[in-house]
């Protein structure tokens, strides 16, 4: 009778600490479109996957190359999600039609009918965006929308050795579902290029996943040609896994430093970046910025700093430890 009562208490406390979260992603990891391809996502939903005593994942959906991302998912969950179900629906396949309906969208909207959900954003936001176009009333179903996204003013994204400066994609990529979801007055939690910075996953870091296992050996055969592109690009072989730290904020907060309540504003200004989206470089564009100065009506929290320990806590969630 003891040992039953310790079960069910223990069970009450893992049900208490996880967070319900739904996963949105724009998982390119492995597409063969072009070689290779960003990996963060997968990296991130594999990391996800392990903590199940802070996060249970009840959905997941897929934004630009939606099929792709689908297929991509339900590969990884196959793999890695210890035999639990986790659905996952086709979003918005170009990010560019916010507004626009998609099996995602519609299954979030009936997921936020029935309870409260937090939205793991590492993507663009056009299907969040569209959901809280559609159905405003469900803002307040939201508990918080974090995502990987946002700067202070004058901070430019360099990778490695900081030779190039690369732009804000997950930003860029769609703006005014930014300022959609801004606008309809959900919290909102931005940890994009400047948190990450303190994280680096290099070949020493993941060689451990090339082994015998079909789904760590796939996943090494994708992280690899993606960290020589480093090495490239960015002068150092290896990655930054960007993604990981909203996941972060959400299952090891106290790794984390944060400017709380911070106004942020879109702000056209001159382009920093050496590239664009789609290959096209306007001379200017727009910039969404953090800052105590702005006089904003919109205010988020806003997580800058990685403290030492995060990175060893996501090199031991790719070890499988939790799989059966």
């Amino acid at each position: 009778m003891n040992k039953l009562l310790v079960f069910f208490c223990f069970i009450s406390t893992l049900t208490f600490a996880q967070k319900k979260v739904w996963l949105d992603t724009d998982l390119m990891i492995g597409l063969p479109e072009r070689a290779p391809r960003e990996v963060d996502d997968g990296v991130t939903l594999m990391m996800a996957l392990q903590h199940p005593d802070k996060i249970n994942l009840v959905g997941i959906s897929t934004i630009t190359y939606a099929d792709y991302g689908y297929e991509t998912a339900q590969k990884l969950l196959r793999w890695y999600s210890r035999g639990k179900t986790i659905p996952v629906y086709k979003g918005s396949d170009k990010a560019d039609d916010m507004g626009t309906e998609n099996d995602a969208t519609r299954a979030l909207a009936e997921a936020l009918q029935k309870e409260k959900l937090t939205i793991l954003a590492i993507g663009p936001l056009t299907n969040i965006a569209t959901l809280l176009k559609n159905h405003p009333e469900l803002a307040s179903q939201i508990e918080e929308v974090v995502v990987c996204a946002g700067r202070t003013p004058g901070y430019s994204f360099k990778p490695g050795l900081e030779k190039i400066i690369v732009f804000d994609y997950n930003f860029e990529k769609d703006v005014e579902s930014f300022r959609t979801v801004l606008d309809a007055g959900v919290k909102m939690v931005l940890s994009g290029f400047e948190c990450s910075v303190y994280l680096f996953l290099g070949k020493t870091d993941f060689e451990f996943l090339n082994n015998r296992f079909q789904g760590d050996k796939w996943v090494y055969d994708q992280l690899t040609p993606w960290a020589l592109r480093g090495k490239k690009l960015f002068g150092i072989e290896g990655f930054i896994p960007y993604d990981t730290t909203p996941l972060g904020h959400i299952t090891h907060p106290e790794f984390f430093k944060y400017y709380k309540d911070i106004p942020v504003q879109i702000n056209v200004k001159k382009n920093d970046a050496a590239s664009g989206i789609g290959g096209v470089r306007p001379d200017e564009k727009a910039f969404l910025e953090v800052s105590y100065d702005f006089q904003s009506k919109w205010k988020v929290d806003y997580a800058y700093k990685t403290l030492p320990g995060f990175e060893e806590i996501l090199i031991e969630s790719l070890k499988r430890k939790y799989v059966k």
